[in-house]
C-alpha cells in the first residue's frame, strides 16, 4: 500500500486549535455564513462557479449499443471543449462551461443535448447510468482520438482501463458536478479566523476540509439522488454479485439506491490499495504520486506492449492520477506540461469535482435545476461546517455508511453510525437537512427568491416519503414491465430514452446557439488536424515525456 505522508505540523496544530475553539459545529457554520452575508460581502457568494459533465451512451433505436464512430458533426472528441467522449467511443460527455448560477448550468446542458440530437440521426442517448445489454466485450469500441501523439496517449490510457476493469465498466455513465467558491470568500475567512497560512494554503486546506465533510455526509446524496437500483443481467457476465433477479434480464436489490456506486461499479481490487489521506493537500498529493509510480505485479505481468502495440501506459498501480476513482476530487486547471498533481502542488486547489451523482432517468438531460441547487447548498455546507481530521475508525465508518446506503438505503429503519453511535438514516438525514437549510437560505438571500428553499423542500419530502426518491420511482416503473423481452430494466431505460429524445428534438434551439456549436465543432476538427500534422516522431518518447510532465497537455 502506498505510504501516506504526514501533514505539516503547523496545519495539524491549527486544525486542533480550531476544533477546541469551535466545539459546536452549528455555531461555526452560522458564524461563517453571517460573515459572508454581511452587506459588504454578500455578492461574493454569487461569484462562485459550478458546472456539469454529463456522460451518456449512444445507442441505436432498439437500445443496442451504437458501434458507429463519434459523429463528425459533433466535432473532435479530442479538442472540443463541450462535446467529447469518455472511456468508450459510444460514451458521449457533455461539458458545460463554468457558470455563476445552477439555472444557467442546466440551461447550457439543455442546449448541448438539443444540438447533439440534431446531429445524431436515429441514435438515442441512453437515459440510465447503467448500460443496456452490451455486445461481446471484444466488440465494444474504445474511444478513438485520432493519430496525433496526444490522441494516441488518450486511447492507450483507455486500452489500459479496458485491460484492468473490463470494457463493460467503460460504458457506465454519471454526472460530475464541479463547484468552487470565489477566492475572495476564502481570503475573507482566512483573515477573520486569524490563519497564519498563506492565501493559497488556506484555500487548499478549506477545500480539503470540504472533501472530508463530503466523505462524512455523501451517503445523503446517494439516498436523495441514487437512481441505479437495478442493472442489466448481462453487465456482470459471470461475476459473483449477490443481487436478486427481478426478471430474466434484470438484477438488483430491493432497497438499493445506486448500484453504480457500489462495489459492482467502476472498481477493481487494485484500487483498494490507493488510500489518500484527506488531512491535508500534501498527503493527498503524496499518495497519488506514489500510486502512479508504484509497480503492481498483476499489471507488470501484462507489460505495456503486446506484439509491439501499446496496451497500457504503465504497469503501475495507476496509469495516471485520474484513474483513481473517487467520489470527489480536489482539482486545479493544468498549465502546459503539467500533470494534475503538479498543478495542485504548485498552485493549490481551485475547485472540487463531485463524481457520485447518478443519471436521473426521469430527466431529459439527466439532472434538473433543483438537484443542482441542492448540491450547491450541500457543498457550501460541507465547506463552512467544522471539519476535524478523520481517524482510521471514522474513515471506515464513512465507507461503511456509504456502502450501506447505496445497497440498502431505502430499507425501513436503516441504521448508520455517526461517531461510533448508531443512528437511523431518517434521523441523521433530518438533522443534516436542518443544517443545510442555512446554506440554502444564504443562496436565496444573495440571489433573491426562494428557489433554494424549494429545492430543500423537495429533498425533505424524499426523506419523509421514500417512494419519492429516484431509486424508488425506478423500481415502481419497472413493475409493469416485468418479464418484457430483454428484461424490465432494458425496456424502461429504452422507453425513457425515446421519450427524452422526442422532448429534446421538439424544443426550439436559437440559431445563434446552433452556430456556436457548429463553429466549435469545425474549429475542433481543424485543431485535431493540426495536431496530427505537427505531432510527429517517436510515440514511446512522447509517452516518457508525458510521464515526466514535460508536455503541453490535453486532459486524458
Amino acid at each position: 500500500m502506498p505510504k501516506q505522508s504526514a501533514c505539516p505540523e503547523g496545519w495539524k496544530l491549527e486544525n486542533q486549535n480550531r476544533q477546541h475553539e469551535h466545539t459546536a459545529d452549528a455555531a461555526l457554520l452560522d458564524q461563517r455564513l453571517a460573515l459572508i452575508m454581511q452587506p459588504a460581502h454578500r455578492d461574493l457568494l454569487g461569484q462562485g462557479l459550478s458546472g456539469i459533465e454529463r456522460e451518456t451512451l449512444r445507442v441505436e433505436s432498439d437500445g443496442e449499443l451504437a458501434l458507429t464512430p463519434h459523429p463528425h458533426a459533433l466535432g473532435s472528441a479530442l479538442t472540443n471543449d463541450e462535446i467529447t467522449t469518455d472511456y468508450s467511443e459510444a460514451l458521449l460527455e457533455f461539458i458545460t462551461p463554468p457558470q455563476h448560477d445552477a439555472a444557467a448550468v442546466i440551461a447550457r446542458l439543455d442546449e448541448i443535448h438539443q444540438f447533439a440530437y440534431r446531429k445524431l440521426g436515429a441514435e438515442l442517448l441512453w437515459s440510465d447510468s447503467m448500460p443496456p445489454a452490451l455486445p461481446p466485450e471484444d466488440v465494444i469500441p474504445i474511444a478513438d482520438y485520432g493519430t496525433s501523439h496526444i490522441g494516441m496517449l488518450k486511447h492507450v490510457y483507455r486500452r489500459g482501463l479496458a485491460l484492468r476493469y473490463g470494457k463493460p465498466m467503460q460504458c457506465i455513465a454519471g454526472i460530475h458536478y464541479n463547484f468552487s467558491l470565489a477566492e475572495p470568500v476564502w481570503e475573507l475567512l482566512r483573515e477573520a479566523e486569524g490563519s497564519k497560512d498563506s492565501a493559497r494554503d488556506y484555500q487548499s486546506a478549506r477545500y480539503v476540509a470540504l472533501i472530508r465533510n463530503f466523505r462524512r455526509y455523501s451517503w445523503l446524496l446517494m439516498y436523495l439522488f441514487g437512481a441505479s437500483p437495478v442493472l442489466h443481467a448481462e453487465f456482470l457476465r459471470g461475476r459473483n454479485h449477490g443481487l436478486d433477479s427481478f426478471d430474466e434480464g434484470t438484477l438488483g436489490l430491493p432497497y438499493a439506491t445506486s448500484l453504480r456506486m457500489s462495489d459492482l461499479g467502476y472498481q477493481n481490487s487494485a484500487q483498494s490499495e490507493v488510500s489518500p489521506c484527506y488531512d491535508c493537500l500534501p498527503s493527498y498529493i503524496d499518495a497519488l504520486t506514489q500510486a502512479v509510480s508504484q509497480p503492481h505485479p498483476a499489471y507488470e505481468a501484462l507489460g505495456t506492449k503486446r506484439d509491439g502495440e501499446w496496451i497500457q501506459l504503465s504497469t503501475n498501480l495507476l496509469q495516471i492520477e485520474n484513474e483513481f476513482y473517487a467520489t470527489i476530487r480536489p482539482k486545479r486547471v493544468t498549465y502546459s506540461g503539467e500533470r494534475p498533481v503538479q498543478a495542485l502542488a504548485r498552485r493549490g486547489v481551485q475547485y472540487v469535482e463531485v463524481r457520485c451523482i447518478d443519471i436521473d432517468p426521469f430527466q431529459p438531460v439527466g439532472i434538473d435545476v433543483d438537484a443542482a441547487r441542492f448540491i450547491d447548498a450541500f457543498l457550501l455546507f460541507c465547506a463552512f461546517e467544522n471539519s476535524p481530521s478523520c481517524s482510521n475508525a471514522e474513515n471506515m465508518e464513512n465507507r461503511d455508511n456509504f456502502a450501506h446506503v447505496v445497497k440498502e438505503g431505502r430499507k425501513p429503519g436503516l441504521v448508520l453510525h455517526r461517531g461510533g453511535e448508531a443512528i437511523t438514516l431518517f434521523d441523521w438525514a433530518e438533522d443534516l437537512l436542518d443544517r443545510i437549510d442555512r446554506t440554502a437560505a444564504a443562496f436565496d438571500a444573495q440571489r433573491g427568491g426562494a428557489h433554494y428553499a424549494h429545492s430543500m423542500a423537495l429533498q425533505r419530502a424524499k426523506v419523509q416519503d421514500v417512494t419519492l426518491t429516484p431509486s424508488a420511482r425506478v423500481m415502481a416503473a419497472l413493475e409493469p414491465l416485468r418479464g418484457r423481452k430483454g428484461g424490465a430494466f432494458q425496456a424502461f431505460a429504452l422507453d425513457q430514452s425515446k421519450r427524452h429524445a422526442q422532448t429534446l428534438r421538439d424544443m426550439p434551439l436559437d440559431p445563434a446557439v446552433v452556430d456556436h456549436f457548429e463553429t466549435l465543432a469545425r474549429k475542433s476538427l481543424d485543431t485535431q488536424a493540426e495536431l496530427e500534422r505537427t505531432q510527429v516522431g517517436d510515440f514511446d518518447a512522447f509517452v516518457a515525456a508525458y510521464r515526466a510532465g514535460t508536455l503541453g497537455t490535453v486532459s486524458v
